[in-house]
């Protein structure tokens, strides 16, 4: 690799003052998107390219007015005309894609590079991290901020009905979901490493990313760095080990813990509209359903205390929270049969969003629907989590991605149905589009609820004609 014109820390913020146009390479992901709209939003010109563009965040870019070219179409020349680079993650190492990088003039970076100096370096950054629910938890932080009179500013990974996933705000709080995987093939560290953290939320902490961590220790390293430089509130999920062996390890931080082996916490009430639970002396109620989801909310609700916002405006923040999109999201009926997307693909959010469906509809036959598609839903490490995960169902369909019937150390979809009929849970397993069509049909009732379990496409279902048959 050719990486002598590849910037980070210092050497990128001695340029800052001077970047003017900056190009976006494989704009159109989640996160690149983002943070090109926040770059525009400064004042900066701004232009990108990608293989592909799809909605939402090409509608997104497009009403940005930032212009957007296909990758071939890019060239060196091109490029001159720029200051800064910005480089994707989705961009492989061994890729031409990266060998054009490093063979042109122009300095470049990874985007949670620029997102550290460019946008974090002046603000006082709430970082939202851990394996589960950052999404959310970041969400519900951004409207609790707001209540409180702040025009906060914000970043994060997941599709907001009527509103862009990042924005610079004016508030001196900026909240950043702050993930554990990778910023670029030339900068394998994990991207919270460079958000320029103050406060930090760990919502919880479990092995996952199967594709670039060897073990659950690797996961640590990376937030060992983060710790190391953080100087704020760290609020951490006491149900975790690695998090609790990560306090002792840094015990002259500012720690808060929070979780279900607390002694100040309580679920005191729940019903199909919503939980009420204490912290201690505060009873809080919210509309959110979910022991995840309430947790989520107690890590918000002891950060913003700790930073010495008044609790009774905190608590009436609580009471009317909204979800982003894929998580626990109505998409409508189909024969008369509830159907909900939501993005769970690890054991423990599986479960969780089982059972807070099963909160929701008391009375419905819960059907779910999992595609274990990531790296990590799609080795063997969780045969039996996910097994067990999904027992709580009443019933059970598995859809069988082809990228599982190759390669070794894959999950064991059959084994998995054979387990689950053995405990009485009827389940099959689908390869294809029309298999799961098929078995949706003859399971969809006005009883059920079918619970769609994918990070993905789940075998092309929501890119199907399935998605116009849902009445609203």
């Amino acid at each position: 690799m050719n990486l002598n014109r590849m910037l980070e820390g210092s050497k990128l913020a001695q340029i800052r003052s001077t970047v003017k146009r900056v190009f976006f390479y494989r704009i159109c992901g989640t996160g690149m998107g983002a943070c090109a709209c926040l770059a525009t939003e400064m004042g900066l010109e701004v232009e990108g390219c990608d293989l592909s563009f799809s909605p939402p965040m090409s509608d997104y870019l497009e009403s940005s007015k930032i212009k957007l070219m296909h990758i071939d179409d890019v060239t060196h020349e091109y490029l001159k005309g720029f200051d800064l680079i910005v480089v994707g993650n989705s961009v492989p190492r061994d890729s031409k894609y990266a060998k054009f990088i490093e063979e042109n003039p122009v300095s470049f970076c990874s985007f949670p590079s620029f997102l550290g100096e460019f946008v974090l370096k002046d603000r006082e950054v709430i970082g939202v991290s851990g394996t589960h629910g950052k999404t959310t938890t970041t969400f519900f932080g951004k409207q609790i901020l707001d209540f409180l009179g702040e025009d906060t500013g914000y970043f994060i990974g997941g599709i907001l009905d009527g509103m862009p996933p990042a924005k610079l705000g004016s508030s001196k709080y900026f909240i950043i979901e702050s993930d554990e995987y990778d910023s670029a093939y030339f900068q394998k560290i994990s991207k919270h490493r460079l958000y320029e953290i103050d406060h930090l939320i760990i919502t919880s902490l479990e092995f996952d990313h199967a594709d670039i961590f060897n073990s659950m220790e690797d996961i640590k390293d990376e937030f060992r760095a983060t710790l190391k430089k953080l100087n704020g509130k760290i609020v951490g999920n006491d149900e975790y080990l690695a998090i609790n062996e990560l306090q002792d390890e840094f015990l002259g931080k500012d720690w808060k813990r929070y979780g279900i082996n607390t002694d100040n916490f309580k679920i005191v009430e729940k019903s199909e509209n919503g939980v009420s639970f204490s912290v201690g002396d505060n009873l809080i109620k919210t509309n959110i359903l979910g022991l995840h989801n309430i947790l989520n909310i107690n890590s918000l609700f002891n950060l913003f205390k700790e930073l010495g916002h008044d609790v009774s405006k905190l608590k009436i923040a609580i009471e009317n929270l909204s979800l982003v999109r894929r998580r626990q999201e109505v998409r409508g009926t189909f024969q008369d049969a509830i159907v909900i997307d939501d993005f769970a693909h690890h054991p423990r959010a599986v479960s969780y969003t089982i059972d807070s469906i099963k909160d929701r509809f008391p009375k419905h036959k819960i059907i779910t629907v999992f595609e274990p598609i990531s790296a990590t839903a799609r080795s063997d490490r969780f045969q039996l989590e996910f097994t067990d995960a999904l027992e709580s169902s009443d019933e059970v369909i598995i859809a069988e991605n082809e990228i599982l019937r190759t390669g070794k150390q894959q999950l064991n979809c059959s084994q998995m149905v054979k387990d689950l009929n053995s405990r009485g849970i009827s389940s099959v397993k689908c390869q294809q589009l029309n298999e799961l069509m098929d078995q949706i049909k003859n399971k969809s009732d006005k009883n059920s609820v079918l619970l769609v379990l994918s990070n993905r496409t789940c075998l092309g279902l929501w890119e199907s004609d399935f998605v116009k048959k849902l009445s609203k």
